[in-house]
């Protein structure tokens, strides 16, 4: 157990629902570059809690314990995740722009799977 959270403390986050992701940045061209640069820079993260977060992302809205909302593209877009800090896992849960996200409650979207392809 003592090497299990070892490794957890010291090991780069792991992206869940990079499927979603790429669909996000197919059906928001404009957003391709800035959610391609957010997965490289969020994997190659080392986030013990969300104050290591905040260090890296000051624009970033820590809503829960959990919970996160990432302005991407300038603020044109939104992107909220969970995040598993103790064993590394950000969850994509949702992905829209600024005024979409004005309609939504953030803290309570879920993740709706879809079935494109």
């Amino acid at each position: 157990m003592v090497t299990f959270l070892y490794l957890c403390m010291f090991h780069a986050m792991r992206i869940i629902a990079v499927k979603t992701l790429k669909q996000y940045w197919e059906e928001f061209p404009q957003a391709n570059q800035a959610l391609l640069s957010w997965y490289e820079e969020t994997e190659a993260a080392i986030w013990n809690h969300p104050n290591e977060l905040k260090a890296q992302y000051r624009n970033a809205s820590v809503l829960t314990e959990k919970r996160v909302v990432f302005n991407i593209h300038g603020n044109s877009y939104r992107l909220i995740v969970d995040i598993e800090y103790r064993l590394k896992i950000v969850f994509v849960v949702w992905f829209g722009t600024h005024k979409q996200y004005d309609k939504i409650d953030a803290k309570k979207v879920k993740y709706v799977k879809t079935d494109k392809k």
